[in-house]
């Protein structure tokens, strides 16, 4: 199974010089690839390894143009082709022999299920669940009543998705993840000391095309609803408080805590094991480096500008302070 060199330029967009019959069924390294494998180089300097290597075919730049040795797709920006020419691939692995509802799963008399749905051992379905076309549930998953997920999702095993949360069409959600979850809210009473929970019956919904790490977790609104915008990609182990706002195209690596109440806007990039405090706001096209912190209400602002440090600082100038503090040092 795979699909031909032809096919797979028009749907990439590249331009194919070689043999377009040939036919790949999934992607490998330059040093792992066998004949069936699609491969790609971005640096030129690379090229002559790809030729020579067991491929089938190599995805490059312009600079490949009219080099021989195996069929080539051409086009102007190798890595993200390569990118989608995977996706395409495994898509197409995807065997449909093991459609429908697993004979230990647990699905709610109302619950709708469209065509395509696949749901693994041990899964629980609540009721009012709906699930869209063409979509996976793993093993020993639990999705609460009222759920909504729509179609070509890929929900991998032991995730967890709460009553009422909403997820967009092509969201992928890694093992362990939690979604939907109450939020840390509590009122202190000062006669007692005690500590009463504060509602938390709003909910959660996922926009499409987004990517959750496993065990990442993300609470529901407390009385309004959390977001998380279209094309957002969440890393491994992160941590999303409830009332957030997250725009499209937002980047979080693995180990980052955002507390309530915070509006990042898109194309936002934030480092791994950032801390953000409550009712902050990161503006559009902000870049976080690792370990920077945010404290409570404060705004990041600059398209493009990148920041480090705790309290977050432009980098330049965080980089000029510890220059500072080692001069001072040394005297």
């Amino acid at each position: 199974m795979g699909r031909k060199l032809l096919q797979m330029a028009e749907l990439i967009g590249a331009r194919l010089q070689g043999d377009g019959n040939i036919q790949v069924g999934a992607v490998a390294s330059i040093a792992s690839a066998t004949a069936d494998n699609l491969v790609f180089v971005e640096d030129e300097k690379y090229l002559s390894q790809a030729l020579a290597c067991e491929a089938g075919a190599v995805i490059a730049g312009e600079f490949a143009a009219g080099a021989s040795g195996k069929p080539l797709l051409i086009c102007r920006h190798p890595k993200l082709a390569f990118a989608r020419a995977a996706q395409m691939l495994r898509s197409d692995r995807s065997s449909r022999s093991d459609e429908g509802v697993h004979a230990t799963a647990v699905v709610h008399s109302s619950a709708r299920l469209e065509e395509f749905v696949i749901v693994e051992e041990y899964a629980v379905i609540g009721a009012g669940v709906e699930v869209g076309a063409g979509t996976r549930i793993g093993a020993g998953c639990v999705v609460g009543r009222g759920v909504k997920i729509g179609q070509d999702c890929l929900i991998y095993p032991r995730v967890t998705i709460y009553a009422g949360t909403t997820l967009g069409e092509w969201v992928t959600v890694h093992a362990g993840a939690v979604l939907g979850s109450d939020g840390f809210g509590y009122v202190r009473d000062p006669e007692s000391g005690r500590y009463e929970k504060f509602p938390q019956v709003g909910r959660l919904v996922i926009e499409d095309d987004v990517e959750i790490g496993a065990n990442a977790t993300i609470d529901r609104g407390a009385l309004d609803e959390t977001r998380i915008g279209r094309g957002s990609k969440i890393d491994n182990l992160v941590h999303i408080g409830h009332n957030c706002r997250l725009a499209e195209n937002v980047v979080i690596a693995a180990q980052t805590g955002l507390s309530g109440s915070i509006v990042i806007e898109k194309d936002v990039v934030l480092g791994g094991q950032v801390g953000i405090g409550e009712h902050a706001r990161i503006e559009e096209g902000v870049m976080l480096g690792g370990q920077g912190g945010v404290l409570p209400n404060k705004v990041l602002r600059g398209k493009g500008v990148a920041f480090w440090g705790t309290p977050a600082q432009p980098v330049r100038k965080y980089l000029k302070q510890l220059a500072a503090l080692a001069r001072l040092g040394k005297k």
